[in-house]
């Protein structure tokens, strides 16, 4: 096998009467593809659900996997704690202003002006302890608290990077997988070492309008209607997605331990294929697992097999997996780029030069990756 630079993962999911992924208008997103609407789920939407899941094989269950937290209010609900509930407002509003703008830049004090921000566990911890410095500091003095936040505020203008200087993952495993941009100092942003395209039907969109009702179980008998009148959209499809990881550019963001970057791949593999999106998980219970499952290792640069689709194909897993493998076929013959595959299907069907196995058969395949590329892997 030629040196895996990429890992590209395939994969169909189906699904029934759910609305997985809405759009402004509370409807299911869309995308118009081969002249006809698909329905879709947006690659946010899939990358949230893979790094938040509950589940066995949930990333933040991997040892050496920082935490990572993403939101305008880090500062106030992380970083600002428990151990801030004796301390003087005044004092502590002058020190939390100073690393609001460090921070989130210059505007950082009006939450509304603040960037949505990644940050990793690391650097809570660097600004939890900064602040708790400054505050015993300022020993309850609003005017010292002032003038120390500002003395600090100088000294660490737009420096996050250096906050989080040698650590191996100063943006969380969230931020090595999935990038981080922060506009208010790009030395620190992260490239993304997972990229994740929108999931779309391989069939014409598949949807109907849902009228429901809400009963009062008190009304009387008199009382006729019913208390609430809705009606929601719900869909069905076979949703094809695809997966590309840059895998020295893991390794890269993880620092160079292979170990931790086969754990994360093993993990990966095992959530894209069983974790649903979880919209309307009461009313439409849309938990499916993947029809298939297509991992292919190669040093080219990754190709979508969305272009299998183009044409709609039945919404039956067998025709679509036909469809993929007749494309991967043809582009088999046109560049033969030789990427090793392996497949897991439900259906009975064969796909182009790739080895059939389990789901679990898939994960060490994915997991054995990193290390081929000469990552350090502990004793």
């Amino acid at each position: 096998m030629t040196d895996p630079r990429f890992l590209q993962i395939h994969f169909l999911a189906p699904y029934t009467a759910a609305l997985l992924n809405r759009d402004d208008a509370g409807l299911a997103k869309r995308l118009p593809y081969g002249g006809a609407l698909r329905t879709r789920v947006s690659s946010q939407c899939l990358k949230r659900h893979w790094r938040l899941a509950d589940d066995p094989h949930a990333l933040a269950a991997i040892d050496g996997a920082d935490a990572a937290y993403r939101s305008r209010e880090i500062v106030e609900h992380k970083v600002f704690g428990d151990w801030a509930a004796e301390v003087d407002d005044a004092v502590a509003n002058e020190i939390k202003d100073a690393l609001l703008k460090v921070v989130y830049g210059d505007k950082g004090a009006d939450k509304k002006s603040r960037q949505t921000l990644l940050l990793g566990e690391v650097e809570v911890t660097y600004l939890t302890e900064q602040a708790k410095a400054l505050v015993a500091e300022a020993a309850g003095d609003k005017k010292a608290a002032k003038e120390i936040a500002v003395r600090w505020l100088k000294e660490h203008k737009a420096n996050l990077k250096a906050m989080s200087e040698g650590a191996k993952l100063p943006g969380g495993l969230t931020g090595a997988l999935f990038g981080r941009m922060v506009t208010s100092d790009p030395r620190a942003n992260i490239d993304a070492a997972v990229h994740v395209a929108h999931a779309f039907t391989v069939h014409a969109e598949e949807a109907e309008s849902d009228y429901f009702i809400a009963a009062d179980d008190l009304a009387r008998e008199e009382d006729t209607g019913a208390d609430t009148i809705q009606e929601t959209e719900l869909t069905s499809g076979l949703f094809y997605g695809y997966v590309v990881v840059d895998v020295p550019g893991l390794l890269a963001n993880l620092g160079g331990d292979a170990e931790l970057a086969g754990a994360v791949l093993h993990n990966l593999v095992y959530l894209i294929a069983e974790v649903s999106p979880g919209a309307k998980l009461g009313s439409t219970a849309p938990y499916s697992r993947a029809s298939l499952m297509l991992l292919e290792a190669g040093d080219r640069q990754p190709r979508s097999l969305a272009e299998a689709f183009r044409a709609p194909c039945p919404p039956e897993t067998g025709q679509a997996v036909a469809a993929l493998s007749e494309h991967l076929h043809t582009l088999d013959g046109a560049y033969a780029t030789g990427e090793t595959r392996r497949v897991m299907t439900l259906a009975n069907r064969s796909v182009s030069e790739a080895e059939r196995g389990t789901l679990a058969d898939l994960a060490a395949f994915a997991r054995g990756l990193p290390g081929s590329l000469g990552g350090v892997t502990s004793a």
